[in-house]
């Protein structure tokens, strides 16, 4: 099935730094938008989709690789965050008393952040670390962009009766819900459409 194009034309992008705590940011100059969700769900490779590079992030099969704030500006217009995954098992236990402080610090106090897109593996039952996380957005006002990936592993069927279960669960209405799969494309138009209002205070 072909699939239109993301509705950004990606001229440039490039990665600016990582960081743990708000005085390693980059100037808080341009609108950002910030990716996070559990570990091993897709991210590296949604974001290196959405901009058309094959590894601008490292993709890893070892849940709680990416243990850093991760900064990529796009167009000299504005930013992509790749925030630490979590629900995370073999990773130091410093790291996970880390991750809070480290969440908080960057989404209660980022005065460029314009939204978060929450993403979540069509296979599973979002988790209650999940709903931990939609909570912790919440409570910052930020109602996030859900994505759902992995969407090739899962029959049409299949794929139906788990938006129900995945809405239900978070609590929200399906039609909230864009599904992604990295192998066909699917949905990164509408996952573009979602994010590029978003960006809308400053020029894309």
């Amino acid at each position: 099935m072909q699939h239109k194009e993301k509705c950004v034309v990606i001229k440039n992008v490039s990665f600016v730094k990582s960081a743990v705590k708000p005085d390693q940011y980059p100037e808080a100059e341009l609108p950002e938008i910030a990716f996070v969700g559990r570990s091993n769900v897709g991210k590296s490779s949604l974001i290196n989709l959405l901009v058309n590079r094959k590894n601008l992030v490292r993709t890893s099969n070892t849940p709680g690789r990416t243990q850093l704030i991760n900064f990529f500006v796009v167009n000299e217009a504005f930013m992509l965050v790749d925030l630490p995954g979590y629900g995370f098992a073999k990773v130091p236990l410093a790291v996970k008393k880390g991750w809070g402080p480290m969440m908080q610090a960057y989404l209660g106090s980022r005065p460029t952040l314009q939204g978060v897109v929450l993403i979540l593996d069509v296979r599973r039952v979002p988790s209650a670390e999940d709903l931990q996380m939609l909570q912790f957005l919440q409570s910052f006002g930020i109602r996030p962009v859900f994505v759902v990936t992995k969407c090739d592993k899962v029959s049409k069927n299949e794929r139906k009766r788990q938006a129900q279960v995945i809405a239900r669960t978070l609590q929200v209405s399906e039609t909230e819900l864009l599904f992604f799969s990295a192998l066909s494309r699917e949905g990164i138009e509408e996952i573009w459409q979602a994010v590029e209002p978003l960006l809308a205070p400053q020029s894309v």
